[in-house]
């Protein structure tokens, strides 16, 4: 793909759109900068496009004028007026992953679902790296967005990304030599409507797989177990319910390779059966990628786990703290919920992304002494969930903690697991969980 003296729109300046302005110029494109925030509002996107000398144009009907590509960062809906508009008129659209798929060298293993990505993203990278095969990982994942990885990717080298749905739906191209697929769960409905087109943009993953390449799909999950007609990869599995034909599993006590043990469940030190699956997925993977099984068994037992996922923080007066920042939906909740047995005040709430609560009254009514409701999504929540547990409107998180150290006893857990987007009071759920961690820290012991 030739860039250099292409006309070339990035809409949307977070990290990744940010580093693909920085690859463009590279390429010799002449690179626009657009956003629907002004310009002051976005000190870090200012200085980049000053110290590149690169234009910005706020996010408009005239937007993509003259360009010949835009590159839309994920947060930027590829359905809007100005992106129709544009493709009407001639105007290449890409995903800023997508664009640099087709720079990266090496090949891809992408890792998408609802819930886990960034858990089996992780593991699978600390797997290949402790079996000697050279990896790099990002995407929606840290700090390393995939146009930044193209300077380090080596053809030798395996490039493991957490792929989002906002991602995944641009593919056309991009060819994905592992495909992992961990679930599809109500999500992002505010942004794909409904749970048949957010599935298909899980599915658009596979889209430019071709022979030989693999499909790992969860056998459990109602949607990705009926996925194998609809892939070119050959399809393998992963569960956590019992024997697959072609996969990883989980019998008994022991995770299964196949009709080989591969390791005890005993040695696994993440929490809840959630936990497994996402084991055994990244198992799979990693095994069609060349890594030897004794090394990887060794590799999870020293696997810490990844920040914000049920994180433990620290106990104070016989009462434990955990931090499940990332539980941005419901169906994580629910998962996090089942990896403890009782006694637990959760904190629930954020901006909601038009999900039904409902389904977290059985575990809240068995499980929890209280919900503790945050944020803009609190009546709504209050409102789904009400007659099933004590309901306490704490408004924001320090009111929330703060309750919390004040009414539970020794044995009991406050589990922050918000089932909602972090951005109506922080900035990303990291931020949301990283505050958290703060004021459990500071409480006086």
């Amino acid at each position: 793909m030739e860039l250099k003296g292409r006309k070339a729109v990035v809409c949307g300046l977070g990290k990744s759109g940010l580093a693909a302005i920085e690859f463009l110029v590279r390429r010799g494109a002449e690179a626009i900068a657009c956003d629907a925030r002004p310009i002051a509002e976005l000190p870090e996107a200012a200085a980049l496009a000053e110290n590149l000398g690169v234009r910005f144009v706020r996010q408009g009907p005239d937007a993509l004028a003259g360009a010949s590509l835009a590159v839309l960062s994920p947060g930027v809906r590829p359905d809007q007026p100005m992106v129709e508009q544009a493709r009407r008129g001639g105007v290449e659209i890409l995903g800023d992953v997508e664009l640099a798929c087709r720079f990266l060298r090496g090949p891809i293993m992408g890792i998408t679902g609802s819930n886990g990505k960034t858990t089996v993203t992780s593991l699978c990278g600390h797997l290949l790296k402790e079996c000697g095969i050279p990896v790099q990982v990002g995407g929606n994942i840290g700090t390393q967005a995939v146009s930044a990885m193209i300077d380090s990717s080596d053809e030798r080298q395996w490039n493991v990304l957490e792929l989002s749905s906002f991602q995944t739906e641009m593919f056309r191209e991009t060819r994905v030599r592992i495909g992992v697929a961990l679930n599809v769960t109500p999500d992002h409905l505010d942004r794909h409507h409904t749970l048949a087109e957010y599935a298909a943009a899980k599915l658009r993953m596979f889209t430019g797989q071709e022979d030989g390449d693999a499909a790992i799909l969860n056998a459990e999950d109602r949607i990705t177990g009926s996925w194998a007609g609809q892939v070119r990869g050959q399809a393998h599995w992963f569960s956590a319910g019992g024997r697959v034909e072609r996969g990883f599993w989980l019998g008994g006590s022991t995770l299964m390779a196949g009709g080989q043990p591969w390791m005890p469940v005993g040695e696994i030190g993440l929490r809840g059966r959630h936990n497994l699956e996402n084991v055994l997925a990244a198992g799979c993977a990693c095994r069609l990628a060349g890594a030897d099984l004794e090394t990887m068994r060794r590799a999870v037992a020293s696997f810490p786990g990844v920040e914000h996922r049920i994180e433990y923080v620290r106990s104070r007066r016989g009462v434990d703290y955990f931090n499940d920042s990332k539980a941005t939906n419901v169906d994580a909740t629910i998962k996090a919920l089942e990896s403890f047995k009782g006694g637990l005040w959760v904190i629930l709430g954020g901006k909601d992304k038009d999900s039904d609560y409902r389904p977290l009254r059985p575990l809240l009514a068995s499980r929890a002494r209280a919900a503790l409701l945050i944020g803009a999504a609190a009546e709504k929540i209050a409102g789904q969930i009400e007659g099933s547990v004590r309901l306490e409107r704490c408004g924001d998180l320090a009111a929330a903690v703060g309750f919390a150290q004040s009414h539970a006893d020794a044995g009991d857990t406050v589990l922050l697991a918000p089932a909602c987007a972090s951005f109506d009071q922080f900035k990303s759920y990291e931020h949301r969980g990283q505050v958290f961690k703060e004021l459990v820290r500071a409480l006086e012991d």
